[in-house]
C-alpha cells in the first residue's frame, strides 16, 4: 500500500532534502509524487535537457526507501516557450490571450504544443524508464481544471469546423438537425460556423451541446496522446495515472473516455477551497469518491489529500483537529486504496503560499504532521480490506450529454445539476448504502436500483435499456424533466412527455412549470401517504396518472389534480417518477422503503456518522466517520468530533 505526500524539492534549499525524506518515512510515507510542475527545471533553453536535478532527488529518495510517483511536465511551460510560439495561448470567450503565468494555459489543439509536448515527455520517460523506483507516471495535471477546458482561439474556430464536417458530412444535415432554419441561421459552408461566444440572446442549443462535445473530444485526444506515448517509452514496471478534480459535473469534459486508457485513476480530494465557508457536505464528498471509482469501476488513488487550509487569493475554512485526517478515512472507505497528502510543505513563495500543508512555514512537526502519522500507522494494518471490492446494488445514471444541455438551458434560475443528483442520491448516503456515481455508456444490468436524475436526453437506445431493466425486475427513480430531448439536444416532437419512458413511467405530463429560487409549492400525502405533506422547489411536472399510483399531488388552487410523486408497476420491476425538487423528508422515507423492497443492505446510524461496511474474506468491516463537531454514541462506542475508526462487524 503505498502512503505519501506530493513533494516539490525544487522549491527549497537542496540540503534541506534529506531532513524532509527522513521526517516522512518517521510519519509513515513510503512513496513521493513529483516533478509536474518543473518542465523549465527539466529544460531550461530549447532542446538542452538536463534532468540531474531529479536524478539527485530519486536517489535521496531511493535512500530512505520511497518510491516516485512522476508526473510529465505539461501543465505549466516554460516562459521560452511562449515567448517563441505565443500561438501556444489559449483564448478566453472574448477573444483574449490567455498569457504566461498561470497553468494550463495552452491550447489543445495547438499542433506547435503538441509537438513540443511529445519532446519532453519522450526524453523524461525515455530517461527513467529503468528506474525501479518510479512506480507510476501521472500525465499533466488536473486537465479541464480552473476554466482550461474552454479555448476559442482560431486554432480552436478550424478545429471545431473539421469536427463538425467530420460528424455531419453535409452541410444540409447539419442545418436539418440544428434547425438553423429559426432565426435564419443556415449555413452554406462549414467555415460558416461560430464558435459559441458571446452573443445578442443565445446560440442555438445543438451548437452549444456540439461545442461541448468538441471541448471534450479535445483533452481527451491531447490526453492520449501523451498516454499512448508514455505507454511505448515506459518500463514495464510502471504504471499510467492522470489527477482528476472535483466539479467534474460543471465542465465540458468526460473523464470517462481518458479513464479507459488509464492504469488506474487518481483524484484530488478537497472537501474545502478558498472562498467556502465550511465545507461542501459528507454526502457530496462521499459522491465524488464513488463517482471516481466508477470511471473504471474499481479502486483508485488519492493523490492530493488536502491537510490544510487552501486557497490562491481567498483562502478557506480551517479544517478542524481531526476533520481532515476523517475525509482521509471516508475516501479510504469509498474506494480509495493509495493516498498521498497535499502537501509537505506549504510554499512561501508563489501563487500558493496560502495553499498550507502538512508542514507549514516555520518547518515544524505540528498537529497536522501528527494527524497523518496516525492516520498512516493505523490504515496500514488494513491494507487487505483497504483493496477489496466495492460492489454497489444501486447507482446513480449521469449522461454528459444531459449535463451539457442543461448547463446551456438550466430553465430554472434555481437549477443545478449537481444539486439534483444530490437530492437523489444523499438519502441513499443516508442510510449507508452503497453507491456507484456511473455514466449511461456503462452497463447498469446488474443493479437493482437506477437514480435517474433530471435525464431530460434520452434516446430510444438508452429508452430500451431502461426498459429492459425494469422488465427484468429492477427499480428505477427518475426526477423530473426526464425524456423531453433527442441525442441532438431538440425535443422531441409527436411524442408525450415523459418520452421514452413514458409506459414504464404510467403518466403524461402536459405541462409543467419553472419554480424560480424564491417558490416553494406545497405537496400532499394520498393512500399510504395520506396526512404528510413536504415541498417542491425549482421545478414541477404536473403529472397526470395514466397506470401509476399517486405517492403526492399538488396542494393548491389550479393543479391539486396534478401528481408530484408517482409510483409504477411495470412488467417485473417499478418506476418512481419525482416531478420537482421534492424536500429530504419525503425522499427519505421513499430510499428506505426501496432498499426494503429490494433487499439491500443498510446501516442505520445517528445523523452525521458515516458508516461504511466493506467486506473481505467472508469477514465484515465498519468504516466509521464522524463528521460533525460533537460527541457521538453508537453501538456502545463513543465517537470524538471528527473521529474516525474501523472496526470488525
Amino acid at each position: 500500500m503505498y502512503l505519501g505526500v506530493d513533494y516539490y524539492p525544487e522549491h527549497w534549499d537542496i540540503e534541506m532534502m534529506d531532513d524532509d525524506m527522513g521526517r516522512m518515512v518517521e510519519m509513515g510515507a513510503n512513496i513521493i509524487r513529483i516533478g509536474e510542475f518543473a518542465w523549465h527545471l527539466m529544460e531550461r533553453e530549447e532542446g538542452k535537457y538536463d534532468f540531474s536535478f531529479f536524478d539527485h532527488v530519486i536517489e535521496k529518495a531511493k535512500g530512505y526507501g520511497l518510491k516516485v510517483m512522476f508526473g510529465t511536465p505539461t501543465a505549466t511551460f516554460p516562459a521560452w516557450l511562449a515567448k517563441k510560439h505565443p500561438s501556444i495561448l489559449s483564448q478566453d470567450e472574448y477573444g483574449r490571450t490567455r498569457v504566461f503565468g498561470g497553468r494550463r494555459q495552452y491550447c489543445y489543439n495547438s499542433e506547435v504544443y503538441r509537438e513540443y509536448t511529445k519532446k519532453i515527455v519522450d526524453r523524461l520517460v525515455t530517461h527513467y524508464k529503468d528506474e525501479e523506483a518510479i512506480v507510476a507516471w501521472q500525465i499533466d495535471n488536473e486537465f479541464g481544471h480552473e476554466g482550461s477546458d474552454q479555448c476559442y482561439c482560431d486554432q480552436c474556430r478550424q478545429s471545431f469546423q473539421s469536427f463538425l464536417k467530420k460528424k455531419y458530412q453535409d452541410i444540409d444535415r447539419l442545418n436539418e438537425i440544428y434547425g438553423t432554419i429559426f432565426w435564419g441561421q443556415t449555413y452554406n459552408d462549414f467555415a460558416e460556423i461560430p464558435m459559441p461566444q458571446p452573443t445578442i440572446t443565445t446560440h442555438n442549443p445543438t451548437l452549444q451541446l456540439d461545442w461541448a462535445r468538441f471541448r471534450s473530444y479535445t483533452i481527451n485526444d491531447y490526453g492520449k496522446l501523451q498516454i499512448d506515448l508514455v505507454r511505448s517509452l515506459k518500463g514495464s514496471h510502471q504504471e499510467i495515472t492522470h489527477n482528476f478534480y472535483g466539479g467534474f459535473f460543471e465542465k465540458a469534459y468526460d473523464q470517462n473516455t481518458m479513464s479507459e486508457n488509464l492504469d488506474f485513476v487518481s483524484y484530488d480530494n478537497y472537501p474545502v477551497w478558498g472562498g467556502l465557508k465550511e465545507p461542501i457536505k459528507p454526502a457530496h464528498i462521499a459522491m465524488t469518491h464513488d463517482y471516481i471509482r466508477g470511471l473504471k469501476n474499481k479502486n483508485y488513488w488519492i493523490v492530493e489529500e488536502l491537510m490544510g487550509a487552501q486557497g490562491h487569493n481567498v483562502i478557506g475554512y480551517l479544517p478542524r483537529p481531526n476533520q481532515a485526517k476523517m475525509w482521509a478515512y471516508q475516501a479510504i472507505a469509498h474506494g480509495c486504496e493509495n493516498m498521498l497528502f497535499f502537501r509537505w510543505r506549504g510554499m512561501t513563495r508563489g501563487a500558493e503560499q496560502f495553499c498550507l500543508g502538512i508542514i507549514d512555514q516555520d518547518n515544524e512537526d505540528g498537529r497536522k504532521y501528527r494527524e497523518v502519522q496516525s492516520f498512516m500507522n493505523d490504515i496500514s494494518h488494513y491494507e487487505t480490506i483497504i483493496k477489496s471490492e466495492i460492489r454497489a446494488d444501486i447507482a446513480v445514471l449521469y449522461d454528459f450529454d444531459n449535463i451539457w444541455s442543461w448547463y446551456h438551458q438550466q430553465q430554472s434560475s434555481a437549477f443545478c445539476f449537481t444539486d439534483e443528483l444530490m437530492r437523489l442520491y444523499a438519502p441513499f448516503y443516508a442510510l449507508n448504502a452503497h453507491l456507484d456515481v456511473i455514466s449511461t455508456r456503462k452497463d447498469f444490468s446488474g443493479y437493482k436500483v437506477l437514480l435517474v436524475p433530471v435525464m431530460q436526453i434520452i434516446d430510444e437506445g438508452l429508452g430500451q435499456r431502461l426498459e429492459a431493466f425494469i422488465q427484468n425486475g429492477g427499480t428505477i427513480v427518475f426526477s423530473f424533466r426526464a425524456g423531453i430531448k433527442d441525442r441532438n439536444n431538440n425535443i422531441h416532437f409527436g411524442e408525450i412527455f415523459p418520452c421514452k419512458i413514458r409506459q414504464l413511467a404510467g403518466i403524461r405530463v402536459k405541462e409543467a412549470e419553472s419554480l424560480q429560487s424564491d417558490q416553494i409549492v406545497e405537496i400532499i400525502g394520498e393512500g399510504i401517504h395520506e396526512g404528510k405533506s413536504g415541498t417542491c422547489t425549482v421545478w414541477r411536472d404536473l403529472i397526470v396518472p395514466e397506470a401509476a399510483e399517486v405517492l403526492y399531488r399538488y396542494n393548491d388552487k389550479f393543479y391539486n389534480e396534478n401528481a408530484c410523486v408517482t409510483e409504477n408497476q411495470y412488467g417485473s420491476g417499478k418506476v418512481f417518477y419525482i416531478g420537482g425538487g421534492v424536500n429530504v423528508e419525503i425522499l427519505g422515507d421513499m430510499a428506505r422503503s426501496i432498499v426494503m423492497d429490494n433487499d439491500i443492505q443498510f446501516i442505520d446510524s445517528p445523523p452525521g456518522l458515516e458508516v461504511y461496511m466493506r467486506k473481505c474474506n467472508e469477514e465484515r468491516w465498519l468504516f466509521i466517520n464522524n463528521h460533525t463537531d460533537e460527541e457521538i454514541m453508537y453501538e456502545g462506542m463513543k465517537f470524538e468530533p471528527y473521529e474516525s475508526r474501523i472496526v470488525k462487524n
